[in-house]
Order: structure tokens, then C-alpha cells, then sequence
């Protein structure tokens, strides 16, 4: 197998060891346990050598008890936000179960129809990006170049 050649491909072969993992509320370690914010930041703490920043503990209904839109607003300060009719694999891609809330889940598109992310009561696996999930994409971003990492 070749090495990748840019920061998606990257994004997809790490998130591809994560699969499996069981899923652990506030977990972030590969094999041991993560949630979906536990997934990407460990993607990124592997690309990147640290993680963009620190998350703090936050119960199960974040979302629905707080306001404002914190993992957009972080997505904002360490990725590049695209269209989303523009994903493409090895895009952060984020969901909003229902308005008014805050957007509160995170995956990572695999294929064009599929992406991967830690999904409660299951381990790491890839789900098809069927409409039930498309229709609740509130987000997408793609991972930043090492350099543009390195000054954020």
C-alpha cells in the first residue's frame, strides 16, 4: 500500500483503525473506547501530533440542555467549512438530531454514500449515508493542511 497523499486520504486510513473501537462516552482512545468527538479527535491528535483543543466533560444531552453551537463554532476554528453538496471523502461532517438544538454528532465521510463514526450503543463502524442521515447534515469541513494546522 502506498502512503497517502493528502491530508483526506490521511483522515480516511486513520479512521479506518478506529472501526471497532466500542463506543465510550467522552472517550478519545483508539481500540479502547471513543465517542464521535472522541473519534475525530483522535484522527486528528494521530495527523496533527496534538489535539486542536481541549473539550472539556460534557453530559449526553449537551445539546439539548446548553445554547449556541459549540462543535460547529470549534469546527469553524480548526477546519476549512465547504458545501455541503461539496463533501468529499475524508470530510468532518456534522449532524443536527432536530432544530432548535445544537448540532451534536460528527463523522467522517468515507465514501460519498457512507461515513464513519462512534454511534452509541455500537463500536467505530461505517453507516450508509442514507437520507434520514443526510437530511440532518448540518455542517461539513475539511481537515486543514499540516501547515495551516501548525498556526491555528
Amino acid at each position: 500500500m502506498s502512503p497517502p497523499t493528502d491530508i483526506s486520504e490521511e483522515v480516511v486510513a486513520e479512521a479506518m483503525r478506529w472501526l471497532g473501537t466500542p463506543y465510550r462516552h467522552q472517550g478519545a482512545m483508539r481500540g479502547v473506547g471513543c465517542d464521535c468527538l472522541g473519534l475525530v479527535r483522535g484522527v486528528w491528535r494521530e495527523i496533527y501530533g496534538r489535539e486542536p483543543e481541549t473539550s472539556g466533560s460534557y453530559a449526553p444531552d449537551w445539546a439539548e440542555a446548553g445554547t449556541g453551537e459549540p462543535l460547529l463554532e470549534a469546527a469553524r476554528r480548526h477546519c476549512i467549512e465547504k458545501p455541503i453538496g461539496e463533501m468529499e471523502p475524508g470530510d468532518l461532517i456534522l449532524f443536527r438530531w432536530k432544530p432548535p438544538h445544537a448540532a451534536k454528532h460528527l463523522g467522517i465521510l468515507f465514501t460519498s454514500d457512507s461515513f464513519i463514526h462512534a454511534y452509541q450503543g455500537h463500536s467505530v463502524l461505517i453507516s450508509p449515508l442514507v437520507p434520514q442521515w443526510r437530511r440532518k447534515i448540518a455542517g461539513a469541513f475539511a481537515f486543514p493542511d499540516r501547515r495551516l494546522a501548525e498556526i491555528s
